[in-house]
């Protein structure tokens, strides 16, 4: 029977550390209530989950006021959230070309109501140089909205550097942490990261259906949507203070509680030791492919400027018969196509022909990536 290898980790991680199964298990089997509505203990073990899970994120992005922590199904709905509820019409704002389309479609349509986009573009490899983002200004500029790091080639940004421009010109500096989040460090102080988004089910191990956004103190913003919030019922109004204001309908309890578990793990296993391991299977994935004939890598030749997502296509193959023969004959599980990010495929020559992808996760071995480079080997020589 053929070995089942998961590599297409950015997408979603998997496997998630055990402690996450257990947490969201012992929530559905003996809590099971809905958080900040009525007074009962389950309730109170409820909100419980979700303090705690704030607290833990808090840890991890280095922020004082957990309060600016607000719970979303995704980190597509965050950035919809914050976009639509911070830009007018008039408005500037800069990207890269490196963006998913969880920035530029909602950016699509607000350019239609009169927001100005510019898209700033990377380098072949995805890599994006500051001073571009300074060229790019305008007058109206109120926000630059920048990706930590790529999904189709791993790339990280200059984070710091971008953060600084936007601080020195009294512009909001929106990162999409999607990438990194729980495999990268990241400092909303240091970085002067006015708004961050995250995703709960990648590299933070917690389950599909979670995300939220952190909002600096003094920067405020509409809502997307209003409803029950369980405070203030007595008012048709929604409440005004967060993070209340964004979190209206039940929120997803047990998967904030697994999220919180995954935080948890981070938080005790260490960035750096998950960073290491994954560099070094990164650093062991591209020394063996160098080997491998008819390759074509996109993305850093330098594994300390990506993280473990490596973008390739293989002559003669289309990247998605590449994924199946990967799956079909062998169990590799990686991704084909455009990865929801046309922007950066046309900035890396692949618009037309798509790539596949290979991420790994703080759960792969070296043993699978030795078996994944061996199918490698195998296809090459058939084509």
């Amino acid at each position: 029977m053929k070995p089942s290898i998961y590599l297409d980790n950015a997408a979603t991680s998997w496997p998630k550390p055990e402690i996450v199964y257990q947490t969201m298990d012992n929530y559905h089997r003996n809590i099971g209530a809905n958080p900040g509505r009525g007074s009962s203990s389950k309730t109170f073990a409820a909100g419980g989950v979700l303090l705690d899970t704030r607290e833990a994120l808090a840890r991890l992005f280095h922020l004082s006021d957990i309060s600016r922590i607000v719970f979303t199904k995704n980190i597509t709905e965050a950035i919809n959230t914050v976009l639509k509820g911070y830009l007018d019409p008039g408005d500037h704002i800069i990207i890269s070309s490196m963006e998913h389309n969880a920035v530029t479609r909602p950016l699509s349509v607000l350019k239609r109501s009169g927001v100005e986009v510019t898209v700033v573009e990377c380098a072949p490899d995805g890599s994006l140089y500051p001073p571009d983002i300074e060229k790019a200004w305008q007058k109206n500029t109120r926000m630059v909205a920048l990706t930590s790091a790529s999904n189709v080639t791993g790339t990280i940004m200059p984070i710091k550097e971008v953060g600084s421009i936007c601080r020195e010109r009294n512009a909001v500096f929106l990162l999409d942490s999607a990438q990194s989040a729980g495999i990268l460090p990241i400092d909303v102080e240091e970085e002067n990261i006015d708004i961050l988004t995250f995703t709960g089910h990648k590299g933070l191990f917690g389950p599909q259906g979670t995300g939220g956004f952190y909002l600096r103190p003094g920067l405020e913003i509409r809502s997307l949507i209003e409803g029950g919030t369980g405070s203030l019922s007595e008012t048709i109004i929604q409440p005004e203070f967060l993070p209340d204001k964004f979190e209206s309908g039940t929120l997803n309890t047990p998967g904030i509680a697994g999220l919180g578990a995954g935080v948890g793990f981070i938080l005790e296993t260490g960035l750096s030791a998950i960073r290491q391991h994954e560099l070094q299977l990164m650093n062991y994935l591209m020394d063996g492919l160098s080997e491998v004939s008819g390759l074509t890598l996109y993305g850093p030749k330098d594994s300390h400027k990506k993280t473990s997502v490596l973008s390739l296509n293989l002559a003669g193959m289309e990247c998605g018969e590449l994924s199946f023969a990967l799956d079909e004959r062998f169990g590799i599980i990686t991704r084909s196509g455009l990865h929801c990010a046309p922007l950066a495929h046309k900035t890396i020559g692949t618009l037309q022909q798509g790539t596949c992808r290979v991420s790994l996760g703080y759960f792969t071995t070296q043993e699978e990536i030795t078996f994944f480079l061996d199918a490698m080997r195998k296809l090459s020589t058939e084509i």
